[in-house]
């Protein structure tokens, strides 16, 4: 094909851009809860994020992905015209890139799965036809958006009022948290192996019948809980913080807690939103190489490291942004409180997961610390900050689209 290397060049650029915002936007969200309640510093966070992030973006990333992102576009009508999605996925690429870009200056949790949708639908549109769009796949999509939310929300609201009931209602919170925060731990442990197994694993061809993955997440959460309780049977109590406050010593025992959902969570994120930036790099190369249009492309190893170097890189540079709102801005949070948040959100992604909703882990968890804001009341919620988030979701999917209609034109007027 007239162009490959041009076109390679181009989708390695663009795709290492797409990859430094979702470092930016997306993991800042999976890191936020932990920084936010001073459960691990912005130092460790990236050191977490580095090693989780990247092992599960090259480990678990996937040596085949699907070219269109959740299907969202019928590519069948373009077997004769190859350079039209090489245009359509490098406008995608940039449009979604530069979004995600706009969003963590301001600091607002968007989606990078919906923003790359976003834009697919926006080449879609004007290179193929409004035909080609599924839009009953985007009518799921923006479900989801009130579903996964809720679903977190509810769960999260729940599961630290069995905190405040089971441990800091009591008059001895210390020794009831050294009690019941391995229990807590196990459940975590479990929850995030199987959003590894369902949602990580996947791409790597490592099949698991459902039996298979609980057992697994048994074993996994058991052996996690065990070392935990080792490591908070250790801790003393601190009585000249607890003057100050009295769950200090409390907090720290939960701190231990939000370590493992930190670890889980980046590289459950790590291993799935990767391949909102390297799916379309993959498409391209495919395309550039073979002239062929399909609907999944092999994935070279080169493309992961890309693909994980670019999220860690966004993270430490820019990532402070959307950290500071979900972390801090929302409402006040404590690791137990944050702990909460995370729990809820990996147990929102397992059962969508098992059900097919599609569903976002920023939306997921937003609304999880929006539950623990509500378990606290009304009051304790920045609504102003929650106003601006769901005002930039909504315009997520039409700001990927004109963005991405604009660059295709430009595309297809260079090389065209």
């Amino acid at each position: 094909m007239d162009n490959a290397l041009i076109f390679i060049a181009l989708a390695t650029v663009f795709g290492l851009f797409m990859a430094w915002g979702i470092g930016a936007n997306d993991v800042a969200n999976a890191m936020a809860t932990s920084i936010g309640s001073k459960a691990i510093t912005v130092k460790q966070a990236l050191i977490v994020a580095g090693i989780f992030e990247f092992s599960g973006a090259v480990l678990a990333g996937g040596e085949v992905t699907k070219t269109i992102r959740k299907g969202i576009i019928d590519s069948s009508s373009l077997t004769d015209q190859p350079e039209i999605l090489i245009y359509g996925m490098l406008a995608a690429l940039l449009a979604s890139g530069l979004w995600l870009l706009i969003a963590s200056r301001r600091g607002w949790p968007v989606s990078t799965t919906h923003s790359i949708i976003g834009a697919i639908i926006g080449f879609a549109m004007v290179g193929i036809g409004v035909d080609a769009v599924r839009w009953s796949k985007v009518g799921s999509i923006v479900a989801s958006w009130i579903a996964s939310p809720l679903i977190a929300g509810v769960l999260s609201y729940l599961l630290f009022n069995s905190v405040q009931w089971l441990i800091l209602s009591r008059p001895d919170p210390l020794v009831r948290a050294k009690r019941f925060v391995p229990y807590y731990i196990f459940l975590a442990a479990f929850m995030l192996t199987l959003v590894t197994l369902f949602k990580g694993l996947k791409h790597v061809g490592l099949q698991t019948s459902t039996t298979e993955a609980y057992l697994i997440a048994t074993g996994f959460g058991l052996v996690v809980a065990l070392i935990g309780r080792w490591f908070i049977q250790r801790i003393q109590p601190n009585r000249k913080a607890e003057k100050r406050f009295h769950y200090f010593t409390v907090e720290r025992v939960f701190s231990v807690l939000m370590v493992v959902t930190a670890c889980g969570m980046a590289f459950a994120h790590g291993s799935n939103d990767v391949a909102n930036a390297i799916g379309p790099v993959a498409a391209v190369i495919s395309i550039a190489q073979d002239g062929i249009v399909t609907q999944s492309a092999p994935v070279s190893i080169w493309i992961l490291l890309l693909g994980g170097m670019g999220i860690v890189v966004g993270l430490a540079t820019f990532g402070r942004h959307v950290i500071a709102t979900v972390g801090q801005k929302i409402t006040h949070l404590t690791p137990s409180r944050g702990f909460a948040a995370e729990l809820a959100a990996a147990t929102t992604i397992v059962i969508a997961s098992g059900t097919g909703i599609p569903v976002s882990t920023t939306h997921t968890l937003v609304g999880a610390v929006l539950g623990i804001g509500m378990a606290r009341g009304i009051s304790a919620i920045d609504l102003g900050v929650v106003g601006r988030i769901f005002l930039s979701w909504i315009v997520t999917i039409p700001a990927g689209a004109v963005l991405s209609i604009v660059f295709f034109f430009i595309l297809r007027g260079i090389f065209g």
